[in-house]
């Protein structure tokens, strides 16, 4: 018998035991899932030097890279090719999506969410030592990489399947069960059984291996409102106690729950539909106020939100920045709420060329359209670089005093202090300045100079000054 099936059955053991004394106790509380001493697989050996730079949770700046959709190649090497452009936009996170093979079975729809293997590498996108290539890169330029990581689900060619279909929830005939959510169901993908402690302990392995095995610096954790809290605790603490690495944690989820399982970030989902309506749909801007108390609930010290114009997912569904929010300019004064209301700001590949066309799942017909406004690019360096130089609109405490049409808020960090405005409306609108800041004196945090605010301000058409003293 091997040493792996020995522990099998020594947890087996103990699981039947602990069992026995709750019965005899009469004890009617259910019994913790108990977590088998080690993983099937030992942990890899270090790849590289930890990386020093990792910026603290709240000044990241990320960046998500959709490798099929960012460069004509669609691999590893065109972000390479790109790596100082993404850096000079002025984002300090790189966030790749999967990086992991792709199942190829009959339900497959080629996504790259369908995984096949958790430890290996997509040859679509290259090779281990193409990716450590990448990381080995960002690094030298003071970027940290992120990698996608899919808990919920598998493809249906995953070797866990054969090996382990006990790992899977199974349906009413007994058949392991598709993804299923609030009535939809997901047929190219298998539900893991969150119930399973050895597959809890094999998944949580399997993240932790990519920290070692490529040197990367975190993971964003996809559809991560819908597995339970206690398994996201049982994976971060296993990965904060990788005392070698700072390593950023970002659940794609908007539950409160997820910042007591120890998660650095939330993401803004109803920002970002807060922005849509705004934008899209005529509502009043000062909706944008209540997202800073009901999205951070539950966030202690510096866990953030991240907060985003775009994303794969609401790029392919829902449009384009340009094509949602009223072309250039408008998309432009939305990413500006969302970079400096409060929170981490995300930029998705090609947003900040000012492209029109969106990037449709499953990623692999549209090519991001590198230069073709520089206009848009100059002003995302522009406003990062503002952002970046100011503590007050990096992490200050905001204030708002939005109207219908006009996005208000100062922001204050220790003596210093950012007046921020963004017209909303494809038509110029005015701004009363509420008498606290009426008549007083700013430098213009974008353009230089000094700027003086009256008893109102007039803002063109999607129109926005960052102000600062």
């Amino acid at each position: 018998m091997s040493i792996r099936h020995i522990l099998r059955a020594n947890a087996l053991v103990l699981l039947a035991t602990v069992s026995l004394l709750a019965a005899c106790n009469k004890d009617t509380t259910p019994p913790a899932i108990v977590t088998p001493p080690i993983t099937s697989t030992p942990t890899p050996p270090q790849y590289g030097t930890p990386f020093n730079g990792v910026p603290n949770r709240e000044d990241a700046v990320i960046y998500q890279v959709n490798m099929r959709a960012f460069s004509q190649a669609g691999n590893f090497a065109g972000v390479l090719a790109r790596l100082d452009s993404i850096k000079a936009v002025g984002t300090n996170v790189l966030y790749l999506m999967p990086i992991y093979p792709v199942g190829t079975d009959s339900k497959s729809v080629n996504s790259p969410y369908a995984v096949k293997d958790y430890r290996a590498v997509n040859a679509e996108f290259g090779t281990l030592a193409d990716l450590r290539t990448l990381v080995d890169a960002a690094h030298a330029r003071g970027m940290s990489v992120m990698l996608d990581w899919v808990a919920n689900h598998t493809s249906w060619d995953n070797a866990w399947i054969t090996a382990h279909p006990d790992w899977y929830v199974h349906n009413s005939a007994g058949a392991i069960a598709a993804v299923s959510n609030n009535g939809t169901t997901y047929n190219d993908v298998a539900q893991l059984d969150f119930g399973n402690a050895y597959m809890r302990a094999e998944m949580i392995s399997a993240i932790k291996s990519w920290v070692f095995t490529a040197n990367v610096d975190g993971f964003r954790f996809d559809y991560a409102d819908f597995q339970p809290g206690d398994f996201w605790k049982q994976a971060t603490d296993t990965l904060r106690n990788v005392k070698t690495h700072k390593l950023l944690l970002l659940a794609e989820g908007n539950r409160s729950a997820n910042f007591t399982s120890g998660f650095d970030y939330n993401y803004g989902f109803n920002f970002y539909g807060g922005i849509f309506n705004i934008y899209k749909n005529g509502q009043s801007a000062a909706n944008f106020d209540a997202f800073n108390t009901t999205e951070y609930a539950g966030a202690t010290g510096t866990q953030q939100v991240v907060r985003y114009i775009t994303n794969h997912d609401v790029n392919g569904s829902d449009g384009s920045p340009v094509a949602l929010f009223g072309g250039k300019a408008g998309a432009m004064s939305a990413f500006v709420v969302a970079a400096l209301y409060k929170g981490v700001p995300m930029i998705y590949n090609g947003q900040e060329t000012g492209m029109a066309a969106n990037i449709p799942f499953p990623f692999t017909s549209v090519k991001v359209q590198w230069g073709v406004n520089p206009d848009v690019k100059r002003a995302y360096q522009q406003l990062m670089a503002a952002r970046a130089a100011s503590p007050a609109l990096r992490s200050g405490t905001p204030t708002g005093y939005s109207t219908f049409s006009v996005c208000a808020f100062t922001k204050t960090a220790g003596s210093e202090q950012a007046f921020v405005l963004a017209n909303t409306r494809n038509s110029v609108q005015t701004f009363t300045v509420p008498a606290a800041l009426a008549n007083t004196t700013w430098t213009n945090a974008l353009q230089g100079g000094t700027y003086t605010v009256g008893t109102t301000v007039s803002l063109p058409a999607y129109g926005y000054l960052v102000l600062k003293k």
